[in-house]
């Protein structure tokens, strides 16, 4: 399965979750708001977006309105206040992904 982690500016949540779930899925993380944001071709690859945020599936919309009609996009509510790897970080992903992946 190809997921493509989206946050803000692909820093740390995103980067971090493309980095722990590469063994279980083929993965790629994008952001929204940096230099080089996510392209139609990267939501394209994919076939389950996991965004950080619920305002990040929104502006997924605004930009990408036929993918994201085609595409499963899942939120892990994930706030923008952790560090690349933090221990903290990667325990939350983990729990979090098996929620919205549960049977992968």
């Amino acid at each position: 399965m190809n997921v493509l982690f989206i946050c803000n500016q692909n820093e740390n949540r995103s980067k971090t979750a493309e980095e722990i779930f590469k063994d279980r899925f083929k993965t790629k993380s994008a952001g929204l708001y940096n230099t080089k944001p996510v392209t139609e071709r990267q939501i394209s690859w994919a076939d389950t977006v996991i965004v950080m945020e619920e305002a990040q599936r929104s502006e997924i919309a605004k930009k990408f309105p036929k993918q994201y009609m085609l595409k499963r996009i899942l939120s892990l509510d994930v706030p923008d206040v952790y560090h690349y790897n933090q221990p903290e970080l990667i325990e939350i992903l983990k729990s979090k992904i098996d929620d919205v992946l549960p049977s992968v």
